[in-house]
């Protein structure tokens, strides 16, 4: 987990300086984003942010898609509302997509996957209709949220990690923190 820049092009220095790195962290529903969100931001005292819990409590979307159960995300004002609570850094963001943010905004990017016979049980504990289950199942095989991430941000970012179990979450947080450290001796935080 090597990171020198987290501007929107190699060797830039970004937009505004940060005293904390911020971290995205995404993958297909039911991989373990939240808990391995909540688990980072105790280990190492950054903010953790639900984009899906934002997304609700400001009304920041388009209205419900009933087919699916969601909202319909209007990123424009997601991107508002987060763009001043970013810019100092010190952020974990939660959310199953990445493409929609500014490269800016992240120092790194986390990638969480899972088996398919893992993922699937979760989803199914979630009461999803079977509809739902089927697409997230395949955008998980297609790697969907794992391409997007690599399309999106500077390659030496992006971090594929696997999260089939509570080990491995923890295995997770362990990395991200020492990543962080890391980080803080890097652009002399200390």
């Amino acid at each position: 987990m090597d990171s020198d820049s987290g501007s929107d092009h190699e060797g830039e220095v970004p937009n505004y300086p940060r005293n904390m790195p911020n971290i995205l962290i995404t993958g297909t529903p039911g991989t373990g984003k939240t808990t391995t969100s909540e688990m980072t931001a105790e280990a190492t005292g950054l903010m953790h942010i639900n984009v899906g819990d934002l997304v609700k409590s400001k009304s920041l979307h388009e209205g419900l898609d009933t087919e699916y159960d969601s909202y319909i995300l209007d990123e424009d004002k997601l991107i508002d509302e987060m763009e001043e609570t970013m810019r100092p850094g010190g952020k974990i963001v939660d959310f199953h997509s990445c493409d929609i943010f500014p490269e800016r905004w992240f120092d790194l990017v986390v990638v969480l996957r899972t088996d398919n016979g893992v993922l699937y049980p979760r989803l199914e504990a979630r009461g999803y209709n079977a509809k739902k289950i089927n697409e997230n199942m395949e955008c998980e095989i297609m790697q969907v949220v794992l391409e997007e991430a690599r399309e999106s941000y500077a390659e030496q970012i992006v971090v594929e990690l696997s999260s089939n179990s509570i080990g491995e979450m923890e295995e997770n947080v362990s990395r991200i923190k020492a990543w962080m450290d890391q980080w803080v001796i890097n652009n002399g935080r200390e």
